[in-house]
């Protein structure tokens, strides 16, 4: 069975559970990481003569399960971690954690126990099941991982990760293109842990050649294993200063140039010319000057420009400050335009990156066409994001915005324009962004005449035109003419959305909004994938699974840039935010759904996991069906859906037992309630030490009771507890009947069933309740502004002040009432 990406990322961010306490996130990443290349190499190559990596004999993550228990184990680990970086030229890449330091894992017992519980996690993940093309989804766990271990190693230990949605971005618009070669070069010069390169290659049919310079050791060693783990062990990373020793040059000693570049270079590094005199570089790269001494932003695009091909092309994250500063970095910003290097340049929102909370930007290179550059290119995307945790996080919708814009030339109000460099000249070659595009929403404006005089300005009611142009009617409902140059409203404030939704307009507009989704779903046809015949499971062992060619990763592609265009033409519906709304549902249920169908076939949906427990440990799952006391889990189709399409009526029926328990239980509580208010409540005699009255203590209490009415209200309230007793006995007995019958549903399924279950009424029914609550929202914003103009010019100064004074005679007849008048 193919492991989920929701359970490999769990399993491994328990097993950061394990190792917190004892040290710092920052630390503790190199023992899960290596853990999981240990893993993942003995589950994919193991006995594999031909495999990327070899794993020697006794050099295996199964020789380290055999240690569990044993006294040595720290010590036994790092020797069978030494033998694999031995064999595979891996020293100093993956022997970087030392698994016997008492100091972060405890001592003695402590170490041994805390040592088996992190190999006893992975031991529970199969990593070798995952065969579908495409299914790096170990790199995506290896980005899960270090995202998390970014966020909590705080801002000095955060820089060796970029978030992998400016990863994309760069690879995107640096020029890659589906005619770019597999020989084509890539070149990161501060590469981390490699993130950037890896999404730069992926944009290429077949991938591209990859080189790349790391200063910290431990970080380039995450680099190694990365490229390992994403199936690009052919990736050159070197350890080293790129500016004071460059490790990658031609024959003559000069810097070897490259096709494309990607980087995010420390921000505004202070000691830059540590072993380099700048103004005799050996290599040229400040030829368009040289950057302060004490912030080295400049430092690094210059070593990129002189490390591209006369055609080269490349993108650079790099603070703000790069695009307005003065002094050297003004002439050199000037140098650069003027030579026209600068294709482009994005503005990104704050607060994105790990190592500091200041806005960056991607500045875009491209030598090969600069001689005829008239204009740079701009775009502000400093308003699109969302908030996730105290970072903030670009959507998915917000890189297919800025990627889209970017590669079309799209000049957008408010987004983006192309400069001319007459206009940037004018500026003196300041290139902050605010100068060239005002990204500001326009002031909401008080009308003082409305305020004093009444009625709803025009001007406020004509700029929601792109309404009025789909909704001309409602307009009409909602606003007559008053005054020159203002409405009156027509109906109250609190009765404008359901107005609105009840309009046949609205009605028209959503049922046309859904047209686009309904043919979007016949035209990408899931079902058709062929995932796997459904007529019988697959083999346990992976060597006897039907191979597949299916690309999970190419199937979302496809079918969302599809969506994204099927609503390029409806109005007030932004296609970006129905773009959105597949993304999330990808990332987060129908993407382990699809590996799990790429890997087993639509067989996959007749599954149910049986749930066991370690012993002593809880289980980390929720059952779906629980038979004979034992737990199961649906891998695909939740008993839900089933229930819905052939136990309706089973289900109608527990509907209607839950509704007569609930009525008894209701009545239960009432009479008690009501029998035990007060001194002199009927039951009081019968409440128990937690002041509640129960069976037991009714039961117990009768056989003692003498007085007439207490003894009525005690046979009363046990013939409710009776019959609330017998109310669940039903209700459990139809339930479980039917959970036995839905258990026995599931390996009847067909494959057309199957697929009717998984694509209709699980993935195109979320995806299409989750549009019209989009489309409902597009109203409840025009709803909310309508509001908020018939509340804001509702009551006239003249209607406030008579008010004001009605008040005030009443005040004055209370007050000479109590013998008291205003002076």
């Amino acid at each position: 069975m193919a492991i989920k990406k929701t359970e490999l990322y769990s399993s491994l961010w328990a097993s950061c559970d394990e190792l917190r306490g004892g040290m710092d996130a920052s630390q503790y990443k190199d023992y899960v990481l290596t853990l999981l290349f240990m893993k993942y190499v003995s589950d994919k190559y193991k006995g594999d003569p031909y495999g990327m990596i070899v794993v020697p004999k006794g050099a295996s993550f199964d020789d380290m399960v055999a240690l569990k228990g044993d006294k040595e184990i720290g010590d036994k680990v790092n020797k069978i971690i030494g033998a694999l970086a031995e064999e595979n030229d891996l020293k100093g890449v993956i022997d970087v954690a030392d698994f016997n330091d008492e100091d972060k894992l405890g001592k003695g017992k402590e170490m041994v126990d805390r040592l088996q519980k992190l190999i006893g996690i992975f031991e529970g993940l199969d990593l070798s099941a995952n065969r579908a093309d495409g299914d790096d989804l170990l790199g995506d766990a290896y980005e899960y991982l270090m995202r998390h271990f970014a966020t909590e190693s705080g801002k000095s230990k955060g820089q060796f990760y970029t978030p992998s949605e400016v990863s994309c971005i760069l690879a995107k618009v640096v020029g890659i293109t589906a005619d770019t070669p597999q020989d084509a070069t890539v070149y990161d010069p501060t590469c981390g842990s490699g993130s950037l390169l890896l999404k730069a290659s992926d944009e290429a049919p077949r991938g591209l050649s990859i080189f790349g310079q790391e200063m910290d050791n431990a970080t380039s060693a995450l680099a190694r294993m990365n490229m390992i783990l994403h199936n690009t062990a052919t990736a050159k990373i070197w350890k080293g200063n790129t500016i004071s020793e460059p490790q990658w040059k031609d024959g003559n000693g000069q810097l070897k140039t490259f096709d494309f570049a990607v980087a995010n270079p420390p921000f505004s590094n202070k000691n830059w010319t540590s072993g380099i005199n700048p103004a005799e570089d050996e290599f040229n790269r400040f030829t368009w000057g040289i950057p302060p001494e004490k912030n080295g932003d400049y430092t690094f695009l210059l070593h990129i420009l002189k490390s591209l091909k006369s055609t080269g092309k490349g993108a650079v994250i790099l603070p703000h400050g790069v695009l307005f500063r003065g002094n050297a970095e003004a002439r050199i910003r000037e140098n650069l335009i003027k030579q026209g290097y600068i294709k482009g340049i994005i503005g990104l929102p704050a607060n994105l990156f790990y190592g500091t909370g200041i806005p960056a930007c991607i500045i875009v290179i491209d030598k090969e066409n600069a001689a005829h550059r008239k204009g740079i290119f701009m775009i502000d995307a400093s308003k699109g994001f969302m908030k996730d945790g105290n970072k903030n996080r670009l959507r998915s919708q917000d890189i297919h915005k800025i990627v889209d814009v970017f590669t079309k030339q799209l000049e957008l109000p408010r987004y983006s324009r192309v400069v001319p460099l007459a206009e940037i000249a004018g500026n003196d070659y300041n290139l902050n962004i605010p100068r060239y595009i005002d990204a500001s929403e326009p002031e909401d404006l008080h009308d003082l005449s409305a305020h004093l005089q009444g009625g709803i300005p025009n001007r406020d009611i004509d700029a929601l035109e792109h309404y009025w142009q789909v909704f001309p009617s409602i307009r009409a409902t909602l606003f007559a003419a008053d005054r020159e140059s203002y409405s009156k409203a027509l109906v109250k404030a609190s009765d404008v959305k359901s107005r609105i939704l009840s309009h046949p307009e609205f009605k028209r507009f959503a049922a046309d909004s859904l047209k686009p989704f309904e043919a979007w779903c016949q035209r990408v046809d899931v079902k058709a994938i062929p995932f796997g015949s459904a007529e019988s499971l697959p083999s346990g062992n992976p060597a006897e699974r039907p191979s597949t060619d299916i690309n999970p990763k190419a199937i979302i592609h496809r079918i969302s840039e599809d969506l994204l265009e099927s609503y390029s033409q409806v109005p007030l519906l932004s296609k970006y935010d129905i773009y959105q709304i597949l993304m999330d549902y990808w990332a987060e249920q129908m993407q382990d759904d699809v590996y799990v169908l790429a890997q087993d076939g639509w067989a996959a949906g007749k599954m149910l996991r049986e749930l066991v427990a370690k012993k002593g440990e809880k289980l980390k799952e929720t059952p779906d069906l629980i038979i004979n006391k034992v737990k199961y889990k649906a891998e695909l189709i939740p008993p839900g859906l089933i229930i819905a399409r052939y136990f309706a009526s089973e289900q109608a029926e527990i509907d209607r037992l839950q509704t007569e328990l609930d009525a008894a239980s209701q009545a239960l509580e009432s009479f008690i309630e009501e029998n035990t208010a007060g001194d002199d409540g009927l039951l009081n005699d019968a409440l128990n030490d937690k002041d509640k009255v129960t069976k037991a203590t009714v039961t117990a209490r009768l056989k003692l009771a003498v007085d007439a009415e207490e003894k009525a209200a005690l046979k009363k309230v046990k013939k409710l507890f009776d019959a609330e007793a017998e109310a669940k006995k039903v209700l459990k007995s139809a339930q479980d009947a039917l959970d036995l019958a839905v258990f026995k549903h599931y390996p009847q399924l067909n494959e057309a069933e199957i697929k009717d279950l998984i694509v209709d009424d699980k993935w195109q029914a979320t995806l299409q309740a989750n549009i019209i609550a989009e489309i409902e929202r597009v109203t409840q914003r025009m709803a909310n502004r309508v509001k908020e103009l018939e509340e804001r010019y509702a009551e006239p100064l003249p209607m406030i002040s008579q008010s004001v004074e009605a008040l005030s005679d009443r005040v004055a007849v209370h007050l000479k009432a109590m013998g008291l008048e205003w002076a």
